[in-house]
């Protein structure tokens, strides 16, 4: 039988399914245009693969809305979520295919993580503020080092940037489990590719996927 609280609560499920629809039409195009306006060598022709990630944002976007609306209810934090998650996906895109970070959008989702943490909706401001300290000299001080022990830079500074908007939104707590579960999942993934011969040694792996990844699994553990 419905009952007037799951009756609006499926309200809200379809309204953040229908919101992060035209939320991720919007950043589809970021995700298109703006890595080809950091960097002219990138093929401004759509490619296969292209194609594949725009769907798979298209398809998942939707799908963390209603979860995210299921987790928060009908609220601003839903609506933080949701922007939140689908601007993680479009730099998880944007990285995966081009290995690019912009700090166009990095940036503004540290900001804007500080700002709904203003009243505590996911962490408490000094939570908030130390956790986007930590989370850019975590990666920093790995990089550093592993430069000093290899002479080689093992990664981008837009990772740093990535983590510390994730520091912002979700504190410092989280961060721990964050670098944990994504490095996990890329050794796990570089190590499969590695064994069917897609991947030789000395490549790079890009990070950016898998801390989006895991940020989005960390809100939703809040």
């Amino acid at each position: 039988m419905w009952t007037p609280w799951n009756i609006g609560q499926t309200g809200a499920m379809l309204v953040a399914a229908v919101f992060a629809l035209a939320l991720s039409v919007l950043m589809g195009r970021v995700a298109y245009r703006l890595p080809r306006a950091l960097d002219a060598r990138i093929a401004t022709a759509p490619s296969v693969a292209h194609r594949r990630y725009r769907a798979w944002f298209l398809a998942t976007g939707p799908i963390l809305a209603v979860l995210c609306a299921w987790h928060f209810g009908a609220t601003p934090a839903a609506a933080a979520a949701i922007l939140y998650s689908v601007t993680l996906l479009a730099l998880a895109w944007i990285d995966a295919e081009t290995g690019l970070l912009p700090d166009l959008l990095s940036l503004p989702l540290l900001w804007l993580g500080l700002l709904v943490n203003l009243d505590g909706a996911f962490t408490p401001l000094p939570d908030a503020v130390v956790g986007a300290m930590a989370g850019y000299l975590a990666l920093w001080i790995i990089c550093w080092l592993f430069l000093l022990i290899t002479g080689r830079v093992g990664m981008g500074h837009g990772d740093f940037k990535l983590l510390a908007a994730l520091g912002a939104w979700l504190g410092w707590a989280s961060l721990p489990w964050v670098v944990l579960v994504s490095s996990s999942l890329a050794l796990a993934v570089a190590l499969g590719l590695r064994l069917t011969g897609r991947m030789n040694a000395g490549d790079s792996l890009r990070f950016g996927p898998y801390l989006a990844g895991a940020g989005i699994v960390a809100l939703l553990r809040l």
